[in-house]
């Protein structure tokens, strides 16, 4: 097995994709969105518009019009989702279609292994409406010679107290209903699928954890408003697993960019699970 350092710049074939409002309905709820968050939650609330959370792109066809079929032959198996950045051009709306083409933007060799990083743009009526940059690590993938790539950390908060603090409670069934969004990998719901990943249990999916930050950083630093969410980023750290409690923490460094941090657990069992996060707002 070998990943082809050639695949850099190759390009998906553009898909459209379509979604509804029970789609940004189920979504939300997935990510931990309940009667406290009408707007995002319900279509039918008296005096009340339903509004799309900002991180829901990352659903929006989940699992197409990616361009990673062109980096080669690797196990799928030791692959593990690195970091996530949405970028919003303009707010999402309840419904609609998009033509989604992806891109291999980086590819990285770290030795033992390799990272990968692919960009999606999405377009609505002949404007980009949000892009999606992933990066992939890959066990067991790299040793090719190529460039090792950034390995600096970067967006680190202040040594000093968060701006906001913000605790969510996550369902010991959570991924249950988040897979219903589109990520039905076993690893988070089939126990015997779990251990084989050497995990005791199953784990939730990362992206429900970047959707619970993503409702923090809404609430605590946007004001609730969808527009003034432009730009996310994270790094994920450690796995969480469902039932866990998930602290987030803000810190504001200049003018319409915060820091953030997630932790999973509480006291002696508490570990930063999203680092190197980074939220641009207006």
């Amino acid at each position: 097995m070998a990943l082809n350092p050639d695949a850099l710049g190759s390009t998906s074939d553009p898909i459209e994709v379509a979604w509804t409002s029970k789609d940004a309905l189920l979504y939300a709820v997935g990510v931990g969105a309940g009667h406290e968050e009408l707007a995002f939650t319900t279509e039918n609330t008296a005096d009340t518009e339903q509004l799309v959370l900002p991180t829901f792109p990352v659903v929006i066809g989940y699992g197409r019009g990616s361009a990673m079929r062109h980096i080669g032959s690797f196990d799928p198996a030791l692959l593990v989702h690195g970091q996530q950045a949405i970028t919003l051009h303009r707010p999402v709306p309840i419904e609609g279609s998009v033509t989604i083409t992806g891109e291999i933007t980086a590819m990285w060799d770290k030795g033992t292994a390799a990272v990968v990083e692919t960009t999606s743009t999405a377009v609505m009526d002949d404007e980009p409406l949000y892009s999606l940059t992933s990066s992939a690590f890959i066990r067991g993938a790299g040793g090719w010679g190529g460039e090792r790539g950034p390995s600096r950390p970067k967006n680190e908060p202040p040594a000093s107290d968060p701006d906001h603090e913000v605790t969510y409670q996550t369902s010991r069934d959570q991924a249950f209903v988040y897979r219903l969004s589109g990520d039905r990998n076993p690893l988070h719901t089939d126990p015997a699928f779990a251990a084989m990943g050497g995990f005791d249990t199953p784990i939730l999916h990362g992206l429900c954890t970047y959707g619970f930050t993503g409702r923090a950083l809404l609430h605590a630093v946007c004001g609730s408003d969808p527009t003034r969410f432009r730009h996310v980023e994270g790094r994920f750290a450690s796995p969480v697993f469902p039932g866990e409690t998930l602290t987030i923490r803000t810190w504001s460094i200049g003018d319409g960019e915060t820091v953030f941090t997630t932790s999973a657990g509480t006291g002696d069992t508490e570990r930063v699970v999203i680092d190197q996060g980074l939220l641009r707002h207006g």
